[in-house]
């Protein structure tokens, strides 16, 4: 399908597209989607839209207590 030469300048564009910095967020949303396509052609209904923890900035913070903030 593509050769090698064809798959370097592709991935050459999408660097320049992109950036160096979202290479990383672009590849899990890809491996993500190709996740649901396959579980979605296997018949299983549930597909994954929740963005993980680390995707939001670090881990999961617990949230602030307003009434004890303000005291």
């Amino acid at each position: 399908m593509f050769g090698l030469t064809e798959l370097i300048v592709v991935l050459l564009i999408v660097l320049l597209v992109f950036g160096a910095g979202k290479l990383p967020q672009i590849g899990d949303a890809l491996g993500r989607s190709i996740k649901n396509f396959k579980r979605a052609a296997s018949g299983n209904d549930e597909i994954e839209v929740a963005p993980k923890p680390r995707e939001l900035g670090g881990e999961a913070k617990p949230p602030i207590d307003v009434e004890t903030k303000v005291k």
